[in-house]
């Protein structure tokens, strides 16, 4: 509630704005009475291009209606039986409108709270994240304001200039026209007798002379008048692309940096909402002075005077031409990128918006956008402005769309929902190139006209890099492509240029950024863990972060050069360690109870120092998408000797059959999570009801059953790595377990006593000695 409360101090223009948010299609009032519920949903939570997401903007609409009813219900007195009817007229009309279209409340809403905390904002001088402005200061805020105030000033100044000077056109013109009318007497005084021709013509040759000399001097005047007007709008000009720069090739590449650090898990870059004001103010002054210029121009054709003026104006013509088109062409953007990892025969949709295209009127005739996909060296062509001919690298399905504005928010935008990358051209690549590393763009280009066909546009803008995938096993490899692209490109690039080497620092912040967003966690990478990532990543033993502060990292070290001992990369092995946690384990890592980037000989430094039982989980080292818990106890062979045990690893498939609280839970002999917790006090919360019928899984395998890689065991510890093996035990059975019965189910009766099994024979020192495994 606190923003209508702002909202209602505005004062002036600002108020004026504020109130002109409202009307028939969201009256004010129900913003008034229900204002804290307004501002208490989540509108942003729901993105408008997606229809399977209308369910929720359906819900918010009822729950709209209901609110609305309650407080009509509510009210109570004379007055308030009035209020009554009021709201409930209001409810009804209401869901009237957008019952049918509930999509469009929640543009109308999203747009009325983006404006008014705009408006507090300037009112204030003060930027907030919500409209946005992210890195935005009130000193540069105050600077836009300043600027806009200025050029409204210097406009306003030329507007009363350029009366002035029409005005004292006009009149010269009258006088203009008297001494030609004078003059046509002169000629007709030789008819008239001559006493009387020569006392008229005395008179008439007095005029003359006296209008002559005064029009003299007038056309001087006029002449510097409209040398004085040019060069008032020459500054005016110089003002506006200073603005512009400022607003197009800061505020904007600023906006589109975001909208690509948000693709590798950075804040939502936020909304266009203050940025299209900022153009739309652009796009307004710069037309009103084109129109002065076209008028002073108007003014010398009525009256040509010689002197500099004429190219003066010609150069004001050309340069404000330059401006209106600088600011059109960039302010085609794309709100919502598409898919940067896309697949073949997969939907996928997009939204292209023209910031001023509202402001302009271009939606009085809705111009049409084509979606092309384009490849680099095509992309590189483009912005050549070479002749392309058309080229494309595939053919995308649904890619025309016409460009709609919403009045509520004052829009222009075209809306792709169901485009499909039918096929792809792919070109030849590149020494050890993999079709996972070949970008795509997808080309948006439109024409139309503004000013009644004054100005022709055709307006063109690329999508982020696209890596196209035609099977899900290249997801992988293809986010690695993107992710480097997105953190290492610079602004204005080549297409698609990115350095092949960057500092370890810089590759931290970009992992700790991805494994945050994906793991939807505050609780990020710590120094610790990223000195674990960087003895992965150059095959160091070093602990000290310091030492890892100058060091480069390569793509090919990245993505492409195998770890060594391993037939996976450094990428492929975080990025299974990310699937893990989203899909599984993003819980136990907010609570603290992974620490999970450790290596085996640091878990057992660790754990030995620790009574008996005390455990602890890290990601294997052999296996991606893999995480193993490693626990110190008695070693059965040697009395009085504690040893480190290692499970073989969990991966997402056997957390799919039982959670991870529950496979602990299964373990009697692990007590304490590391360094001192009872594990009932971690995992009880999360572990399966006791009376539940979901099936337990089996801890091992039959003797003769087979594991992944060979003679992959239950259980290894360091100190005995060549001992004889006797039994194969795993941690959970295959799916072609006996133990499933006809129909796939498991029979839960054998499944239990297996698991009984399992914990008494870890409760018992062993016979057979265990071989072990790298984990």
């Amino acid at each position: 509630m606190a923003l209508w409360i702002q909202a209602q101090q505005l004062k002036g223009d600002a108020l004026h704005q504020m109130q002109a948010l409202y009307g028939q299609h969201f009256p004010i009032e129900v913003r008034h009475y229900l204002a804290q519920w307004i501002e208490s949903q989540p509108w942003d939570a729901i993105d408008v291009e997606k229809q399977q997401e209308e369910f929720k903007a359906k819900r918010l609409l009822e729950s709209l209606i209901q609110e609305l009813q309650r407080k009509a219900e509510h009210q109570m007195g004379e007055d308030g039986f009035l209020l009554k009817i009021k709201l409930g007229h209001y409810a009804s009309q209401l869901k009237s409108a957008y019952d049918p279209c509930p999509m469009e409340l929640v543009r109308c809403i999203k747009h009325i709270l983006y404006t008014e905390q705009r408006l507090v904002q300037e009112a204030s001088n003060v930027s907030s994240p919500g409209v946005g402005l992210t890195d935005g200061t009130p000193q540069k805020y105050q600077q836009i304001n300043q600027a806009f105030e200025e050029l409204r000033v210097m406009t306003q100044d030329t507007e009363n200039d350029l009366r002035k000077l029409q005005h004292s056109q006009e009149y010269f013109i009258i006088q203009y026209q008297e001494s030609l009318r004078i003059q046509a007497q002169l000629s007709s005084l030789a008819s008239l007798p001559p006493a009387e021709r020569v006392q008229r013509e005395t008179s008439l040759q007095s005029r003359k002379a006296t209008l002559e000399a005064w029009l003299t001097r007038e056309a001087n005047t006029l002449q510097k008048y409209r040398q004085d007007l040019a060069e008032k709008q020459q500054r005016t000009l110089a003002l506006l692309r200073k603005q512009q720069t400022v607003i197009v090739d800061d505020e904007l590449i600023q906006w589109k940096r975001r909208q690509q650090l948000a693709g590798n898990g950075g804040p939502a870059e936020g909304s266009l909402d203050i940025l299209q004001s900022w153009c739309e103010k652009l796009a307004d002054m710069i037309w009103q002075n084109r129109q002065q210029i076209r008028r002073v121009e108007h003014l010398t054709q009525q009256l040509p005077i010689p002197g500099p003026t004429e190219e003066l104006l010609k150069e004001l013509n050309s340069t404000v031409t330059d401006v209106i088109s600088a600011l059109v062409t960039s302010t085609f953007i794309i709100e919502k990128q598409p898919p940067q990892v896309l697949k073949t025969q997969t939907k996928f949709a997009a939204t292209v918006r023209l910031l001023v295209g509202g402001k302009l009127n271009v939606h009085m005739n809705p111009p049409q956008v084509k979606a092309t996909i384009i490849n680099e060296q095509q992309a590189k062509a483009l912005l050549k402005n070479e002749n392309t001919r058309n080229d494309s690298s595939g053919e995308i399905l649904n890619n025309n769309c016409v460009m709609e504005y919403h009045q509520t928010t004052g829009t222009l935008s075209a809306h792709f929902r169901n485009m499909s990358l039918k096929r792809i051209k792919r070109s030849d690549r590149r020494g050890a190139e993999s079709v996972t590393e070949e970008k795509f763009t997808v080309l948006f280009e439109s024409q139309f006209s503004v000013g009644g066909n004054e100005l022709m546009f055709h307006v063109k803008t690329l999508s982020l890099p696209v890596v196209v995938i035609v099977h899900g096993s290249q997801d992988n490899n293809a986010t690695a492509t993107v992710l480097w692209d997105n953190a290492f490109s610079e602004p204005g690039r080549v297409p698609f240029v990115v350095p092949d080497k960057v500092t370890w620092p810089q590759l931290c912040e970009a992992l700790n950024m991805k494994y945050k967003s994906e793991v939807q966690s505050d609780r990020g990478l710590s120094e610790e863990n990223l000195v674990f990532l960087a003895q992965k990543a150059f095959s160091s033993s070093s602990n000290n972060p310091e030492d890892y502060r100058n060091m480069t990292m390569t793509w090919s070290q990245f993505n492409r050069e195998s770890l060594p001992g391993r037939n996976f990369t450094f990428w492929q092995w975080f990025d299974g360690v990310i699937e893990l946690m989203k899909k599984h384990l993003k819980a136990h890592w907010n609570d603290g109870a992974i620490l999970g980037f450790l290596n085996k000989q640091q878990a057992q430094d660790m754990l030995l120092s620790k009574p008996n039982g005390t455990f602890l989980l890290r990601f294997s080292d052999s296996e991606i998408g893999g995480i193993t818990i490693a626990w110190v106890a008695e070693n059965p062979n040697k009395a009085g000797e504690r040893m480190v045990w290692n499970l073989m690893p969990f991966t997402t498939k056997d957390f799919s059959i039982r959670s991870l609280a529950d496979r602990i839970s299964d373990l009697n002999h692990l007590l304490f999570l590391y360094p001192n917790q009872p594990k009932d006090e971690v995992f009880s919360r999360y572990c399966t009801p006791p009376n539940c019928t979901l099936p337990v899984i089996p801890l091992f395998s039959p003797p003769n059953s087979e594991q992944p890689g060979g003679n992959s065991n239950f259980m290894d510890h360091s100190a005995s790595p060549n001992v004889n093996q006797q039994n194969n035990f795993a941690i959970y059975a295959p799916m072609s377990d006996p133990m499933l019965d006809a129909e796939g189910e498991f029979d839960l009766e054998e499944t239990m006593d297996m698991a009984r099994q399992v914990e008494e024979f870890l409760r018992q020192p062993s016979e057979p000695q265990w071989s072990g495994q790298q984990s």
